[in-house]
């Protein structure tokens, strides 16, 4: 089961030296007006495309889309929201907010990270790589009809730098200034010290309208809609209940190849509940139209009910090829008491997965060994060749099991109790210096070893029970400990817990936002990724080196060196994935024959098909 889905440094060796060559991006395109962008320079599309290859362009529009949001970013809670304003740090904000604003470009789903215009028509790049012109598209408009120019993009990029949610603020850094050239033309200027990503990772951020947020202070928390330029705006809304997206039938931009097709549903529409049984049974009643499920309880046992049987409600696989990234529990090591990795280690030997996967999870499961699990940046062996170069420079301030084969998480007997891992969980702790005391296992300090498992969800408690259980037959003293949502986010945001489930997905390509994750300064940054407090000048460096990569090889090669020392740290407890999304929904809907390879972008390529809505009686 996994209720919840969920996307500096000190610089030294190699890294720093490869990470002060952002010329080398398109050298022989400077200056001239491109239609897209890539890291690595490819693109699939040409300058007359007429529309992605994964959508069906005919697509008609109308009715309603009503599901659960299985991912987020920011400060977005999937669970409640108070606020509508999501580029911050502050209050808890409803996903799928950034369908409201557009962006310089957008992604192509089927490329690993190409970009291609949205209000940008084109962009130049100048010869030392250090500034990017963006030519915006004259027609384009926020929803109150006034003009998007220049001046918002600029305005917008600098608010975002400067009050913008961590995520985002720590991110682009790196971008230096922007400048406005026309109304219809804007330089923006980076230090020189970016990485060949950060321009596109700009690219995409949120266009504000500088009318408008220097009226509301975006600093604050609201839930006045804001002024926005998507295909999208905020429509009806009940804080902590529902949110709809109604579709802008004059958005601006509806005819452009990269939105043909897209953006089909009159309204999105996001349910949200406490409790994952009751959001179950408002499925069952027709109330959500569309769950990704993520209970393997509910998906192998509960889909026995009367649409199911009619055939008013399918179920369906579709592939996952994306990285499915890291799932697990993360350790809090900014408390002393996770402070010594041979602790984590045996901690981890607790939780015995071969049972849970047979006795939760009905086999639906695999056990996830890696940070970049279901990816070729995932180790695999004993490193060679260019990674071993790579990693040879830091022998001494590594493991060496870093050298060896990496680190795979135990295999159990099944049984729920397999008293020779247990067995070596208790040496590890005692080499740790911790011994028992009768029933309590005590430190150095003389206090019994405690943790306490944060989460928002109900339905994680049989997961963690037992857990929990084998923990106790060690001595340590653990408990469960549950939170209204919005406390969760908070106490996330301020490293404020013991242990947390999480799941962090990662992309194709390697972005700045890896830093965020596992970035020395992220990791003492409120509402960075970086919950487990990781702070080691080698990843911090190996980092870099993937950021700075040249070829999409040299990249594979140095997220296998991170994985590597990542894995050796024991900074997690990590737990299982699927390659599949497995979904229900009411037999109402139409959708590509082909999605695209590194997405599944359900919300914005789907469509009602209105003869299936009407045989079951879901037509608007």
């Amino acid at each position: 089961m996994t209720p919840d889905r969920r996307t500096v440094l000190k610089l030294t060796g190699a890294g720093a030296a490869a990470s002060l060559l952002p010329a080398a991006l398109f050298p022989a395109q400077a200056n001239a007006r491109m239609h897209g962008l890539s890291v690595f320079g490819d693109l699939k599309y040409g300058q007359d495309f007429k529309h992605f290859d994964y959508v069906v362009p005919d697509a008609p529009k109308g009715g309603r889309f009503v599901f659960q949001a299985p991912s987020w970013a920011y400060n977005q809670n999937p669970r409640t929201f108070n606020s509508l304003n999501t580029f911050i740090l502050k209050g808890d904000a409803p996903p799928r907010m950034e369908l409201c604003f557009d962006a310089l470009m957008v992604r192509a789903l089927d490329e690993p990270d190409a970009l291609y215009g949205l209000v940008a028509e084109t962009v130049e790049i100048s010869e030392d790589g250090n500034t990017y012109i963006f030519n915006l598209r004259p027609e384009a408009r926020f929803h109150d009809g006034s003009r998007l120019t220049a001046q918002d993009v600029a305005f917008s990029l600098l608010l975002l730098k400067a009050d913008g949610h961590p995520q985002i603020s720590q991110t682009i850094r790196e971008m230096k200034d922007t400048e406005v050239l026309d109304e219809h033309r804007v330089a923006v200027h980076f230090t020189g010290r970016q990485t060949r990503q950060l321009p596109l990772v700009v690219a995409q951020l949120p266009i504000l309208s500088k009318r408008y947020y220097t009226t509301y202070d975006f600093k604050q928390t609201t839930l006045t809609a804001p002024l926005s330029s998507g295909p999208y705006r905020v429509g009806r809304h009940a804080v902590g209940r529902f949110i709809e997206y109604a579709r802008f039938d004059d958005y601006w931009g509806k005819d452009l190849p990269v939105v043909v097709g897209q953006n089909n549903f009159d309204a999105i529409r996001i349910e949200f509940f406490r409790d994952y049984q009751v959001a179950f049974e408002a499925f069952k009643k027709g109330t959500v139209t569309f769950q990704e499920e993520f209970s393997s309880k509910i998906w192998a046992t509960e889909y026995n009910f009367p649409a199911v049987e009619d055939g008013r409600v399918i179920q369906k696989i579709f592939p996952d090829n994306r990285p499915s990234g890291a799932q697990g529990w993360f350790f809090n090591t900014r408390r002393a008491k996770f402070s010594d990795p041979r602790v984590r280690e045996a901690i981890g030997y607790a939780f015995d997965f071969e049972w849970s996967n047979t006795n939760l999870f009905y086999g639906l499961y695999e056990r996830t060994q890696s940070f970049f699990e279901n990816s070729t940046m995932k180790a695999d062996g004993a490193p060679a060749g260019d990674e071993l170069a790579l990693l040879e420079p830091f022998r001494a301030q590594l493991p060496e099991e870093v050298f060896a084969e990496p680190y795979l998480p135990p295999v159990s007997d099944g049984s729920g109790f397999d008293r020779s891992l247990l067995r070596k969980a208790a040496e590890l702790l005692s080499a740790a210096g911790y011994k028992r005391d009768g029933s309590a296992l005590v430190g150095p300090d003389g206090a019994q070893l405690t943790i306490e498992f944060l989460n928002n969800s109900p339905a994680f408690e049989r997961i963690t029970m037992p857990f929990i259980t084998n923990l106790e037959r060690l001595g340590i003293k653990a408990t469960f400990r549950l939170v209204d949502p919005a406390q969760y986010q908070s106490r996330l945001n301020d490293f404020d817990f013991d242990m947390c489930s999480r799941r962090f997905s990662l992309s194709a390509t390697l972005t700045d936002s890896i830093r965020q994750f596992w970035g020395s300064e992220a990791a003492e940054t409120p509402g960075s990724f970086n919950l487990a407090g990781i702070s080691d000048p080698v990843i911090d460096a190996l980092i870099e080196t993937a950021l700075a990569a040249q070829t999409r090889a040299d990249m594979v090669v140095a997220a296998r060196a991170i994985d590597r020392v990542l894995r050796s740290g024991r900074y997690w407890v990590p737990q299982w994935n699927k390659g599949t999304h497995t979904v229900a929904m009411w037999d109402m809907f139409g959708y590509p024959e082909d999605p695209p390879f590194y997405d599944f972008p359900v919300e914005t390529t789907w469509w009602v098909d209105t003869e299936k809505a009407e045989k079951i009686g879901k037509a608007d």
